[in-house]
């Protein structure tokens, strides 16, 4: 080995080491621990073996998550702008004209925690201001400023608000916009039909603050903005009402359901250990409301009825059911992920072995509502449709996964998809091929 690989290799290993002295001293952290044994009371709650392989380091992966995704309540944004605040001549005013006039940054990613639910949802933050006396912000800044505040529980409006006042204060310009995006994942209830156009899959919210010259959003300088934000291809959906805003409030309001009084202290410990106060109000209902979707996924048997028929060999054919939404939880972080299975079989020419849809929804929705991850679902859907179809099956799923946004990866867009297959598409190639491109003309 050279001198150089060998330098390579010691501080490859100096880095792991400190890293996992880093995990092992967050592991023992009291906090971390509260965390850990109140998921462990979530888990059980649920009816799950907390020592089983999948689960066991649940409650930690957990605990990191959260901590991770709160960590706003530790910072302060004068910490990330005082020394980011730099000279810039022309800039006396803050009139528009030269380097004097608005400033924006479009587009910046985030996520928050629901303060009803505690579940994530997702942010485009774009952010306008007018310098003034003398003062430019590194641009870099005002993803950090925004990201303080989102790593909080949250709703939107608030978090709107709290970005704003917070530039406004700190890098004192003649004024600061701020629009958010927000869009929140909605689960359907299990007493309904699961169909394509039953449940959008989530609520979208358009929500804006302005202070100093942009205090009145019907001024020039806003419209200015606003179409800044529209030259880039920004598309701004309509403002819904903030009332509206967590599917889970509003389910709570019209429909009672099991509370288990441990899981409710779990819960309440949770937010203590994150920093908040569970008393406050808008925090009073929110350990019942998280419970509330958690439930859903108790490890509890849903119906799926198997219309078994004889199966005959006959001239064959394949027939597809595309785009079955699902919803599940990863187990290992207990965030949601959802998406559409595609399912390919091969069935008689005159129909008559053609299972139908509504099986195979029933089949897809019996093995997502649980804890879940998306290759062994994947996987167990093929297997189930498997002797329905006399042995040849494929099934794609394709699936969005909250984890990927909400725990330090934050890989906004990403996608993830798994693929099964059993019997003739094992091994015929052109078969597959042929699905798949039946997957593409359907998108």
């Amino acid at each position: 080995m050279s001198a150089i690989n060998e330098g390579r290799s010691n501080v490859e290993v100096e880095n792991r080491m400190k890293n996992g002295c880093i995990a092992r001293a967050f592991e023992h952290q009291p906090e971390t621990i509260t965390i850990q044994e109140a998921v462990k009371v979530l888990l059980q709650g649920l009816g799950e073996d907390i020592n089983r392989e999948g689960i066991k380091k649940t409650p930690f992966r957990v605990a990191k998550a959260l901590r991770e995704g709160t960590r706003g309540y530790k910072q302060k944004v004068k910490d990330f702008v005082e020394s980011a605040l730099f000279p810039e001549t022309g800039l006396d005013d803050g009139q528009a004209g030269g380097v004097g006039g608005l400033v924006v940054v479009r587009d910046l990613d985030h996520y928050s925690y629901c303060e009803s639910c505690l579940l994530p949802f997702r942010v485009k933050c774009h952010i306008g201001y007018v310098p003034s006396g003398q003062r430019v912000l590194g641009l870099s800044k005002f993803s950090r400023v925004a990201d303080v505040f989102a790593k909080r529980l949250q709703e939107p409006q608030r978090l709107a608000d709290d970005i704003c006042s917070s530039l406004q204060r700190c890098v004192k310009p003649s004024g600061v916009a701020v629009v958010l995006q927000c869009s929140h994942i909605h689960f359907p209830s299990l007493d309904v039909e699961f169909s394509e156009s039953s449940h959008c899959g989530s609520v979208e919210l358009t929500v804006t603050s302005g202070s100093g010259d942009f205090e009145d959003e019907s001024s020039d300088l806003w419209c200015e903005f606003l179409s800044l934000l529209k030259f880039k291809g920004v598309r701004l959906h309509g403002h819904s009402s903030v009332k509206d805003w967590c599917p889970i409030v509003i389910e709570s309001s019209s429909k009672a359901s099991r509370v288990d009084s441990e899981m409710v202290s779990s819960v309440v410990s949770i937010l203590k250990s994150l920093g908040e106060d569970p008393s406050r109000k808008e925090l009073i209902a929110t350990p019942i409301r998280f419970l509330k979707w958690m439930m859903k996924f108790e490890n509890a048997n849903l119906e799926m009825k198997l219309n078994r028929f004889e199966y005959k060999v006959k001239e064959r054919r394949m027939s597809c059911e595309m785009n079955i939404r699902f919803w599940s939880m990863c187990e290992h972080h207990l965030l949601p992920f959802y998406g559409v299975v595609h399912i390919g079989y091969f069935c008689a020419d005159d129909g008559s072995e053609h299972i139908g849809r509504s099986l195979v929804e029933s089949i897809v929705q019996f093995n997502g509502f649980k804890l879940q991850v998306q290759e062994r679902m994947t996987r167990q859907i093929a297997e189930t449709l498997s002797p329905q179809v006399g042995g040849d099956i494929i099934v794609v799923a394709e699936a969005e996964h909250t984890c990927m946004i909400s725990r330090g990866i934050e890989k906004f867009g990403s996608s993830t998809a798994t693929i099964a297959v059993l019997g003739r598409f094992s091994s015929d190639l052109s078969a597959r091929s042929k699905f798949l491109e039946s997957i593409h003309k359907t998108q």
